[in-house]
């Protein structure tokens, strides 16, 4: 309920009038580790192709370069949340950046999948520090009444993130090595960090909870566990295999304990009686099913447009386009939609129209038009716009102010913990779903190769390719083909997830108003 004191001024003049100045700043520190996951989505299939051109990287390494990535992010946030709320947003924010600046060096230069996924970790680690610290500073620079057009156009800037990161890296790709979709994060660092010392003012909680490592050991342990059990299915393509069911089921008995604890903790990683508020608790929820979804369809649709339709990166990049900038275009405005129809109406509709533009994957073939292609993504832009908006303003506006910190890293976390699992079980069915596809047309192959040449479209492409013109075309079409068939299967998991969280907003968010807790 909205009192008063609510409505009362509470930003100093100074910082109040300098407030879009500042808005600005966050907007470029959260882009720079948005655009770098937007990035990498264009270059998975460069860095899977062998040396010298990539990595030689398989499925399964991809998942984890991106997920590596995730899962820190994931696993910190919250923690990172409080130590902004305790020492302060903006010191944290910079410290963050350097992080993040020095790791994206250090992951341009990677001569192995397996220290590029190490430090995409150290870049998560960074990360974690920036995203929260943002939304945190934004809350207390607006006033209640501006918060919600702030936080609008704070998600159009992940929008616009995501428009240029495919650009950026396609173009990138055209003309330089792999390695250069990360070396560009490094000036972008430079700049966020001097105008951060010069405009952001700093800010923190005058009652800050204590910081439990002990918590955030269990949850990162629990999800990495979880993960690698279902990536490890996938590859395997068999998650009846007793490693594999034994690593998931360690993964979700972790993840029980840290609730568990979390609930009887006087200083939690992640405090539960948040969730008490069901409005709360069904936007987040709402926030990891859009992501589960998406991030799942974006990893195959790149081998999609690359693999299947032979497209540049650049070409790709341009083809994502639409969907970049319709979340742009409409997040800003999507305040404007929650006031006349209201939250519930808004978020569901979003989701429904998600949930119609992923299952209009099953359209998409060998020769789709491309107008086809953009319309889809352009719906699931505005899709996606319509429902990140309104959600990250009900959970911004469910806690106090004072704990904006701690609201913006539960919605993050569950924002990457939903973005990680959508990859590991959508990534995972897809190669189910592929390696079933295409063994009979490797059963000629030797038992290793056979299964090395089935982990993915492009390791299937690359034993095409040295079979000569005509065994190898054949083998390269039946790919083709295998990849389609399983993209459309796992195209209908993610309209599946999309529904569930149409479900959740539904039956459990607000109407023309949100509830505080």
């Amino acid at each position: 309920m909205t009192t008063p004191a609510d409505l009362a001024p509470r930003v100093p003049e100074a910082v109040h009038r300098r407030r879009w100045a500042v808005l600005g700043v966050l907007m470029l520190s959260l882009m720079i580790v948005v655009l770098d996951n937007s990035i990498l989505n264009v270059a998975v299939r460069t860095i899977s192709t062998p040396a010298p051109t990539g990595l030689g990287a398989t499925q399964g390494e991809l998942e984890w370069a991106i997920n590596s990535y995730t899962l820190v992010f994931a696993g910190l946030l919250f923690s990172a949340g409080l130590l902004g709320d305790r020492l302060g947003r903006r010191k944290v924010l910079v410290a963050g950046m350097v992080v993040f600046g020095i790791a994206s060096a250090l992951a341009a230069q990677s001569g192995s999948p397996a220290e590029l996924i190490a430090f995409r970790a150290v870049m998560g680690l960074g990360a974690a520090f920036v995203m929260p610290a943002t939304l945190a500073i934004l809350m207390n620079v607006f006033e209640r009444d501006e918060q919600p057009k702030a936080i609008g156009i704070w998600a159009g800037g992940v929008g616009l993130a995501i428009a240029i990161g495919p650009i950026t890296g396609g173009v990138l790709l055209d003309h330089f090595w792999w390695g250069s979709v990360f070396l560009v994060n490094v000036p972008i660092v430079v700049v966020a960090i001097a105008l951060l010392l010069f405009l952001v003012p700093d800010s923190r909680d005058p009652a800050p909870g204590r910081i439990d490592p002990f918590g955030v050991l269990l949850t990162v342990a629990g999800l990495v566990l979880l993960v690698y059990g279902i990536i490890e299915g996938g590859e395997r393509a068999d998650f009846t295999d007793p490693g594999v069911l034994a690593t998931i089921g360690a993964g979700v008995a972790v993840l029980g304990f840290f609730v568990w604890y979390e609930i009887r903790s006087d200083h939690p990683a992640i405090d539960m009686r948040y969730f008490r508020n069901k409005v709360f608790s069904a936007a987040i929820a709402a926030i990891a099913l859009v992501f589960f979804a998406l991030m799942g369809v974006t990893f195959f649709s790149v081998f999609y447009t690359q693999s299947v339709r032979g497209y540049s990166p650049l070409q790709t990049g341009l083809l994502l386009l639409p969907l970049a900038l319709a979340q742009l275009f409409f997040a800003p405005r999507a305040r404007h939609v929650v006031d006349r129809f209201g939250y519930r109406a808004v978020t569901t509709g979003g989701l429904l129209t998600i949930a119609a533009t992923l299952a209009a994957f099953l359209l998409f073939d060998h020769d789709t038009p491309v107008w086809v292609m953009e319309v889809v993504f352009f719906l699931m832009g505005a899709g996606m716009a319509h429902v990140m908006t309104p959600t990250s303003v009900v959970v911004m506006q469910a806690l106090p102010r004072e704990k904006a910190g701690s609201a913006s890293a539960l919605s993050n976390t569950f924002r990457q913990v939903g973005g990680a699992l959508g990859i590991a079980v959508l990534g995972s069915v897809l190669s189910t779903a592929y390696r079933s596809g295409i063994e009979d047309e490797l059963a000629s192959l030797p038992e290793g190769a056979r299964h090395a040449a089935g982990s993915s479209i492009e390791a299937t492409l690359a034993v095409a390719g040295r079979m000569g013109v005509d065994g190898g075309s054949s083998l390269a079409w039946a790919a083709r083909d295998a990849f389609l068939d399983a993209m459309h299967v796992t195209a209908v998991w993610g309209a599946g997830i999309a529904v569930l969280g149409a479900v959740v907003t539904l039956l459990f968010l607000p109407g023309r108003a949100s509830s505080r807790g």
